[in-house]
């Protein structure tokens, strides 16, 4: 993804702790490479993750990569539909509208 995608404050977090980022990129990459799911899987694993987290700026992150990687927008939404019985209602709802700041892109 390039820089222009990511949020402003994102940027700054580069510029003044690239150290960190750089790792954390290369973590994430090794996670990736440790195994056989495709990238789509992963992102709509990883977005399923960031919404049990109720991480706002991480479901928008992993929506758009996991559209970015061939998914839908039925698919974007199905991984957060499948878990209203694991974390709620609520909680479902929230990821629904953070997930249609994307989807309406």
């Amino acid at each position: 993804m390039t820089d222009d995608k990511y949020p402003q404050w994102f940027s700054y977090l580069k510029e003044k702790h690239g150290t960190l980022i750089s790792a954390v990129d290369t973590l994430g990459k090794a996670a990736y490479d440790s195994g056989p799911l495709d990238e789509k899987t992963a992102h709509l694993i990883q977005l399923a993750g960031a919404i049990t987290l109720r991480s706002e700026g991480a479901v928008h992150s992993h929506a758009r990569r996991a559209k970015a990687a061939g998914a839908t927008n039925e698919e974007v939404e199905h991984a957060a539909i499948l878990l209203t019985s694991t974390i709620g209602f609520p909680g479902v709802s929230a990821a629904l509208s953070w997930i249609n700041d994307v989807n309406g892109e």
